[in-house]
């Protein structure tokens, strides 16, 4: 993982992230928060595992949920959006998917994980199909991306 290369990053641009987390369950704010300089670039990430969470912590639209599906590249952008604006930070990410090994449906199969990205006002969402390689895989697979996807757009 790049996580202290990301860290380093939010640093050099005076910025702060905000995650909002359901199938990665904090993993991806925890990686940040092994570097040592976390504290420069977050205040608060959000485990949001509950639909009930998103809505009230993060800001997710109901009808988003009903009409997308909480694993869909619409509520992890709204998670996103509602994890900077709680925090006040200029990036934030969600991150919702199927980690298995249960919960799959004919179209989303276990592996499938919509991310949203929410960086000084431009949004990003991107789905990815990491495959049925095991629950741990899967989110550190997640937590992976999301640290080069911001990488690459930071």
């Amino acid at each position: 993982m790049r996580n202290k290369e990301l860290v380093e990053k939010l640093i050099e641009k005076k910025y702060k992230i905000s995650c909002a987390e359901s199938c990665t369950g904090g993993l991806l704010a925890s990686s940040i928060v092994d570097v040592p300089a976390a504290s420069m670039v977050m205040d608060m990430s959000f485990v949001t595992y509950a639909n009930e969470a998103k809505i009230k912590l993060v800001e997710v639209q109901p009808n988003t949920i009903e009409t997308y599906g909480v694993v869909s590249e619409a509520v992890a952008l709204e998670m996103a959006k509602g994890a900077a604006h709680q925090a006040q930070a200029e990036v934030g990410v969600g991150i919702s998917g199927i980690a298995g090994p249960t919960g799959a449906t004919p179209t989303k199969p276990i592996g499938m994980v919509c991310f949203g990205f929410y960086i000084q006002g431009t949004q990003y969402s991107q789905t990815k199909q990491f495959g049925a390689i095991g629950r741990t895989e899967v989110r550190e697979a997640s937590v992976n991306f999301v640290i080069e996807f911001l990488l690459q757009h930071l």
